[in-house]
């Protein structure tokens, strides 16, 4: 049966461990087939877009003390689908930019989360049964 991630490769951006994991685990159990984690903002280059490894990516718009907006913009010129899941509240002036992109606010519920990315990459959103127990 097809998954609601089945098959992506998601860059996460999130330099809180356990919602790293969390995350981490969540997006496996949709069927992505890969998780990539960046922690901190000195990782955050253009390096880790490597259209092989990535299809998406959730992006926490700050980490490490430092903005996210910047790779945001790159993620977007490069046509990457991404969505934000953060602390900050949605009317927040940073997010300005980036009208249409989904931005998901902590806390969150987990079918929150993979409904947003679903979408921004194009797939049906999840239905029930979908999940791996």
């Amino acid at each position: 049966m097809k998954k609601t991630l089945d098959g992506a490769r998601v860059l996460l951006v999130e330099d809180e461990a356990l919602i790293a994991m969390n995350i981490e685990e969540l997006c496996k159990e949709y069927g992505a087939e890969d998780v990539v984690t960046v922690t901190t903002f000195d990782a955050l280059g253009p390096e880790v877009l490597d259209t092989s490894r990535i299809s998406t990516a959730i992006l926490d718009i700050k980490i490490s003390d430092n903005w996210t907006d910047e790779f945001a913009r790159l993620l977007q010129s490069r046509h990457i689908p991404f969505i934000f899941a953060t602390g900050y509240a949605a009317n927040h002036q940073v997010f300005e930019p980036f009208n249409g992109v989904a931005i998901v606010e902590k806390p969150y519920k987990d079918s929150d989360l993979i409904k947003a990315l679903a979408q921004a990459i194009g797939s049906p959103p999840a239905v029930a049964g979908d999940r791996a127990d």
